[in-house]
């Protein structure tokens, strides 16, 4: 659906009735949606015209209205993603489930082809699927929430990120257990070495494209890990459906968990990798020459909870993990990358803003009552933050890279997610949601279909964070983007904190964001 349904209605039948006027030299298809300004979508109904290339050097007879009747005409160009998405939508649809959920174009029900697309360039045969394995927790672990006396460090990237990871891998005495999408940060690889010398590594890594920010690959950071750990290091590729190093698959597309257990005593969690992007090896807090790299780097939440029960909890599911994996590694693999790898999203870079303040690590001690989450552990995501989310009601801040509606049924767990956050719009909560760069036109044109104000929404780039702030006294940090992926199939981790205190210290943060890094400006699609 692209607009509210009346209107979806009047357009289409607006549509219907005037193809020839709409079926130009280069034009794809048509949709009912919103007039985008600006690369925002405002409220006003409109035809959506997708076209292969956008210019103003077209034949007075193959130029399109402006609007027909009272209705606008919106053009916009097709992405090559989107053209293969409307030249081949069963090809599309056969590679879009393994590709990340940032790189797929927004489809919609109604969008109607007019003129064949071309076939843009590139691999476009899907990657044969895998034999598929149901998932299951470990025996005998729950994830129900814990009071208890908790140390808590929070810290956030870019401020202080490393500077805190750091810290904590040097502390580990015998053990550290870990569960990662990405390993490709040469300064990461190296204090884990070196902190790990003569002790335990146990870890489980995705495969994903080859992150612009790499020092090395993942698979030469496994190799330099077994060189220098030797027999302590447990190691095993994630069973996910596009890893070349998994001969089968659990978790759709992404392994895309950031835990770290050290020494079964404590727990780094995190929305960030360990790559350049997520952890840069500045400290921006104590050296102001920090600041200019601060501003091309990535938004992240972290906290380390010194909790020795929560921490093998999480050590847990990963030792699981890591053993079930372990039993389905290939030796040899096809690095060629995944079909469509060659026609990747690339969202049109935002100039980067300046940080007005960096901010330091804070340590909380006291009672505190804490959730663990974990997907795809069936509920645990989405009931506790459906309920966090239902029950905001003075504020609720929201710093997500994106959030993707999806219209399949077995998804509505998603849906109702979402729902929640229209929901509390509209009974007047103080919402405000920052996006990343990946929350493209079209992605926000289906938000607005469902119900969203996006005059509270704002895009920041380099959002990596998966955060959630409400009324001040409640924060979640985790990895779960906010796709049905991520949400529902993919392995991510969070915590929801119940503590005023630590709400507020990531409230700051956000906005810090809100006001000086974010503004209402959208990507094309």
């Amino acid at each position: 659906m692209s607009t509210a349904p009346n209107d979806e209605a009047q357009i289409n039948a607006v549509i219907a009735a005037n193809l020839a006027a709409l079926q130009k030299p280069g034009v794809l298809a048509v949709r009912a949606g919103y007039k985008v300004v600006g690369g925002w979508p405002t409220r006003k109904p409109a035809i959506v015209v997708t076209v292969v290339q956008k210019s103003d050097a077209v034949p007075a007879q193959d130029r399109l209205p402006d609007k027909i009747g009272d209705v606008a005409v919106d053009v916009r160009q097709a992405s090559p993603l989107k053209q293969l998405e409307l030249a081949d939508p069963a090809g599309y649809e056969a590679i879009a489930e393994r590709l990340p959920a940032e790189q797929r174009v927004a489809r919609f029900a109604d969008e109607q082809p007019l003129n064949p697309a071309p076939t843009p360039p590139g691999p476009l045969a899907a990657q044969a699927a895998k034999p598929t394995l149901p998932y299951s927790g470990p025996a005998g672990s729950n994830l129900s929430p814990v009071e208890d006396e908790f140390t808590i460090t929070c810290h956030a990237s870019p401020d202080a990120g490393w500077p805190t990871l750091s810290a904590f891998l040097s502390g580990t005495s015998e053990q550290l257990t870990v569960g990662l999408y990405d390993f490709t940060s040469a300064h990461v690889l190296s204090a884990v070495e070196s902190s790990l010398n003569g002790k335990r590594l146990d870890l489980v890594l995705d495969h994903p494209a080859r992150n612009p920010t790499a020092d090395q690959s993942d698979e030469e950071t496994h190799t330099a890990l077994a060189n220098e750990l030797g027999a302590n290091l447990r190691f095993a590729w994630a069973l996910e459906g596009s890893d070349p190093f998994a001969a089968a698959a659990i978790f759709p597309n992404a392994y895309h968990i950031k835990v770290a257990v050290r020494d079964q005593q404590a727990f780094w969690l995190s929305s960030g990798n360990w790559n350049n992007s997520n952890q840069p090896d500045i400290d921006p807090v104590n050296n102001a020459g920090d600041a200019p790299t601060a501003a091309k780097s990535d938004r992240d939440w972290h906290v380390i909870i010194q909790h020795p029960g929560l921490a093998q909890t999480f050590a847990a599911y990963l030792e699981n993990d890591l053993t079930v994996a372990s039993a389905h590694q290939v030796a040899s693999a096809d690095l060629t990358p995944l079909a469509a790898a060659a026609l990747p999203l690339q969202p049109r870079a935002l100039a980067p803003r300046s940080f007005v303040e960096f901010f330091p690590p804070q340590t909380f001690t006291e009672r505190i009552q804490i959730q663990p989450l974990l997907t795809p552990d069936p509920g645990v995501y989405s009931g506790a933050v459906l309920d966090l989310v239902r029950s905001a009601s003075k504020s609720l801040y929201i710093q997500t890279q994106y959030a993707h509606p999806s219209d399949r049924p077995d998804d509505q767990a998603f849906t109702d997610l979402l729902g929640a956050v229209v929901d509390r719009q509209r009974a007047g909560v103080d919402v405000r949601l920052i996006f990343s760069q990946y929350e493209t036109t079209a992605y926000l044109e289906k938000l607005q279909a469902v119900g969203f104000d996006l005059t509270q929404v704002r895009i920041q780039q380099g959002v990596h964070n998966k955060g959630i702030v409400r009324d001040g006294s409640a924060v979640l940090i985790s990895s779960e983007n906010w796709s049905a992926d991520g949400v529902l199939r993919n392995r991510d981790a969070g915590v929801i904190i119940e503590h005023p205190a630590i709400a507020q210290y990531f409230q700051a943060i956000f906005m810090h964001d809100w006001t000086n890094l974010a503004r209402q400006q959208a990507l094309d699609s």
